[in-house]
């Protein structure tokens, strides 16, 4: 597939009940991922099997119930809106079945999977569960809340969600994760991912551009995304800048070569980390604090 800033955007779903938006990896022209994001009222109900997959259930705002065969939750999720709070959710092996029924009016979660021959444990992971780590500085400080890290107990998926404060940059300096390199000793360099961006911004008007781009130039699209839309990283560097005046979230699904998010920072650009003296007072946007 040539890729190109129209079909590396994915625009949020309208008219589709329940849908917010989607993509598989069929329409991606990838390997791994696909995902669904999806919304519910009080008392409606989602059901799904994991097949030959391994799965990430994100709760984005509100509160629901989760039932599978290999194990339940009574009450997941507390935050309402992605911008009041820390993340809750479910990891769930290959081979189970899911049910997730609605507390709330508005609720909205994500539904991530991957192909897998391994099988892992289900796993709850709750706001204590996801470390917040501040990254790069000044106009490029943002947050990172890890829901699904490296070295978590599954065979493929990385998942994590971003904060950048109006007006910074994320992803900066750019980096990529397209190519599998190991040193003498097996350590992972740099591993070959599939990379899905869901965004939120903190107001219906509010927007982020981000910019996918490799080293030939034979990927180079810039994107405006809104809220609800996607865009896919199939290669590449690709930062993020969010538009003064809006904060942005973006939910991150990866998947690839290795369970892993070593980077290559771009050449051209990594000389800017050395600037770096402080981090925005701004941030964090979200904290444990809130769950109290």
């Amino acid at each position: 597939m040539q890729y190109t800033a129209e079909n590396m955007l994915v625009k949020a779903k309208k008219g589709t009940p329940h849908l917010l938006n989607s993509v598989t990896a069929d329409e991606a022209g990838w390997d791994y991922l696909n995902c669904e994001i999806l919304t519910y009222d009080k008392g409606q109900t989602w059901n799904a099997e994991t097949g030959d997959n391994e799965a990430a259930l994100v709760i984005l705002q509100g509160q629901c119930q989760v039932e599978t065969d290999k194990g339940a939750w009574e009450r997941i999720g507390r935050r309402s809106s992605v911008f009041t709070g820390m993340p809750y959710a479910v990891y769930l092996p290959r081979r189970t079945r899911v049910k997730v029924t609605s507390l709330t009016d508005g609720l909205e979660f994500a539904y991530g999977w991957v192909p897998t021959d391994e099988d892992h444990p289900i796993q709850l992971i709750t706001p204590a569960d996801s470390e917040i780590e501040l990254r790069g500085g000044h106009g490029s400080s943002r947050q990172i809340n890890s829901i699904i890290p490296p070295g978590f107990d599954c065979h493929r998926l990385v998942v994590c969600e971003v904060y950048t404060p109006q007006g910074n940059w994320s992803s900066w300096p750019p980096h990529k994760h397209d190519v599998h390199i190991e040193d003498d000793q097996g350590k992972v360099l740099e591993a070959d991912l599939e990379e899905i961006y869901y965004f939120k911004i903190d107001m219906p008007q509010g927007f982020a551009f981000q910019r996918v781009y490799n080293g030939d130039r034979s990927i180079d699209g810039t994107m405006c995304a809104y809220d609800n839309d996607i865009v896919l990283v199939p290669e590449g560097y690709h930062p993020v800048s969010a538009a003064y005046g809006y904060n942005c979230y973006y939910l991150n699904f990866l998947a690839g070569s290795a369970q892993s998010l070593a980077a290559t920072d771009d050449p051209d650009h990594a000389w800017i980390k050395t600037t770096w003296t402080a981090k925005d007072p701004r941030l964090p946007v979200v904290h444990h604090g809130m769950e109290v």
